[in-house]
């Protein structure tokens, strides 16, 4: 073991789990002045998940070889030293004589069994770090001390909502509405909105904070519909009007099912596109989370295993034309051949510059954060990024609504002059719709 200049069990151990290199390929840096163990089933596990074309293959691809950066300096079964003051060492091994009903066929049962026998021999506290849920349960009842990745976790009960609520006088309401403008001392992120309320009054009224003259700029109405969609209420105004702001580069909407998320960024990316011309194509794009490996190995041509996938978003665009007829685009099939949308899978975007283009990518939640940074960094010159998503609805097992990308990427912009986002909350489909949300 080379330099290591602590006693070794005065080190915390963690034994980290194959989906934590597959959330981030280089977890490990982020414990300090530790042990880190990694089991020799997790690297047989990155082995076989190298070969996929997905972003797990990736991580896979460049967790291997970030390890083996790392083992070359030392030997990788008595402990290797890292930069961060850590010592990584590979376990061979578990106890066989351990008297537990786990299947030891399982990858995920030989790793947990190799944090007990270490800890068994040891006696010292091991850490089993898993972004799998019930690897974590299983390990706690076997007294383990089982932990989340938690360095991309944000509280997401605390959550950047985009807007607040403020009562002000009959006089500062009149001000506004005439002058449309209001100074502002209390501290606001640029392009977070505030509803302002009057007893005098029963219309609020919505102020942006501009982040540039200490003030709030007045949210005045659409003057028609946004390729024939009208917001409802209050939220999906401020939506649209984030939507609508070409110096605002990237917006997030976050919120529960039936809240027009998708179907606001849809609307407005296609008055950009086709109406204002500031944007030449607009790119629809969600992750394919089911899918095993990818979307290769379905059967048919690319069009077709798309189309299953890809439906909530053609129903959008079929309900836009329906109460938008556009000269010349009356079907999606239309719209798609003339080149100016595209709809495509997230694994089909990667590597590509994109610029000038109007982006979406709906339900962000189902990515990790680094998979959102790969993403957002395609973008190109003059391009705009929409982020949509549902953190209560997650495909994903090793993501959750504090952990997922889109959450992260709100807490982390915040702040940002070309940032905005909203936290959409009431439900529009349908009385039905609203109480399947609140109450399933």
């Amino acid at each position: 073991m080379a330099g290591d200049d602590r006693n070794s069990n005065d080190r915390k151990v963690f034994i980290i789990d194959t989906n934590v290199f597959i959330h981030k390929y280089d977890a490990i840096l982020s414990f300090r002045d530790s042990e880190i163990v990694v089991p020799l089933w997790v690297l047989e596990e990155l082995d076989k998940l190298k070969t996929y074309s997905d972003e797990r293959g990736r991580n896979a691809r460049h967790a291997i070889r970030f390890l083996d950066s790392i083992t070359k300096h030392g030997d990788p079964t008595s402990g290797s030293k890292m930069e961060n003051g850590s010592i990584l060492r590979v376990a061979l091994h578990y106890d066989d004589d351990i008297e537990i009903g786990l299947d030891r066929s399982r990858p995920d049962n030989k790793i947990i069994l190799t944090a007990l026998t270490i800890q068994n021999r040891d006696g010292r506290r091991v850490f089993f770090v898993s972004k799998d849920i019930n690897a974590r349960v299983k390990a706690s009842a076997l007294g383990l001390k089982a932990v989340d990745y938690e360095k991309q976790k944000v509280n997401f009960a605390e959550l950047y909502s985009g807007y607040r609520g403020a009562n002000i006088g009959s006089d500062s309401y009149q001000f506004f509405s005439q002058e449309e403008f209001l100074n502002w001392k209390d501290p606001l992120n640029p392009n977070e909105f505030v509803v302002l309320e009057d007893k005098e009054h029963d219309e609020p009224l919505l102020g942006r904070y501009n982040g540039r003259d200490g003030g709030l700029d007045l949210v005045s109405e659409l003057p028609g519909a946004i390729s024939g969609i009208h917001p409802l209420n209050m939220e999906q105004r401020m939506a649209l009007e984030l939507l609508l702001d070409d110096t605002v580069k990237l917006v997030t909407l976050v919120g529960k099912a039936g809240t027009g998320k998708t179907l606001l960024a849809i609307a407005a990316g296609l008055k950009k596109v086709f109406d204002d011309s500031a944007y030449g194509r607009m790119l629809i794009s969600r992750p394919i989370v089911p899918l095993g490996k990818d979307i290769g190995y379905l059967p048919g041509a690319k069009e077709e295993k798309l189309s299953h996938w890809m439906q909530p978003l053609f129903d959008n665009l079929e309900f836009i034309l329906s109460v938008h007829k556009r000269p010349n685009l009356k079907s999606v099939d239309a719209i798609i051949s003339s080149n100016m949308v595209e709809i495509e899978a997230i694994t089909y975007i990667r590597g590509r510059s994109l610029p000038n283009q109007f982006i979406i990518i709906d339900e962000a939640q189902n990515l990790s954060p680094h998979e959102i940074k790969t993403i957002v960094s395609r973008a190109g010159e003059g391009t705009k990024v929409v982020l949509t998503g549902d953190p209560y609805q997650i495909d994903s097992p090793y993501l959750d609504a504090s952990s997922n990308g889109l959450t992260y990427l709100v807490e982390a912009f915040k702040g940002q002059r070309i940032y905005g986002q909203v936290l959409l909350e009431h439900t529009e489909r349908s009385p039905l719709a609203e109480l399947a949300a609140e109450l399933l």
